[in-house]
């Protein structure tokens, strides 16, 4: 699952880069500043990081600082993944628990933001929680992964 929308997400960057084109076209030759690109923009990689950030760690194509962890053997690589993903899961879980609290009070109070354009902020808010929520399930399934490598028996 999370390749496929990891992949849609790809192209949200191309989506955004349209909008941001339209608006600086629109700008110069017409002289027509378009509030609402901008953002739309921001809501747009909002989205792209949050939804594609659990396809990113499914293709293991995170950063990470290779001065020790290279010299690792699989093993203790396993091992030194297994602990430190355990505080991104713990991070992800206060996340998404604020995520749902806040999608929640903006579906209940019809919340717009602060701006001329005056967008609803409970769709991005449910793609961002929807997000959030597919990263803990691909940290959990690294998790399950990192374990059986450093037992010995890895999952295939």
């Amino acid at each position: 699952m999370n390749y496929r929308i990891g992949r849609v997400a790809m192209y949200l960057l191309f989506v955004m880069g349209a909008m941001l084109l339209y608006s600086t076209l629109s700008r110069i030759i017409f002289g027509v500043p378009i509030n609402w690109v901008l953002e739309m923009s921001q809501f747009m990689l909002s989205a792209y990081y949050l939804v594609g950030g659990a396809y990113a760690l499914q293709m293991d194509q995170h950063v990470r600082m290779d001065l020790f962890y290279g010299r690792l053997d699989a093993r203790r690589r396993a091992v030194t993944d297994a602990f430190t993903i355990l505080f991104v899961i713990f991070f992800l879980v206060v996340l998404l628990v604020g995520g749902i609290s806040s999608t929640n009070y903006a579906i209940q109070y019809n919340q717009r933001n602060y701006t001329a354009w005056s967008p609803l902020l409970w769709p991005i808010k449910v793609v961002m929680t929807i997000g959030v929520f597919l990263m803990l399930l691909q940290c959990i399934s690294t998790f399950i992964k990192d374990i059986a490598i450093a037992r010995g028996k890895p999952i295939a």
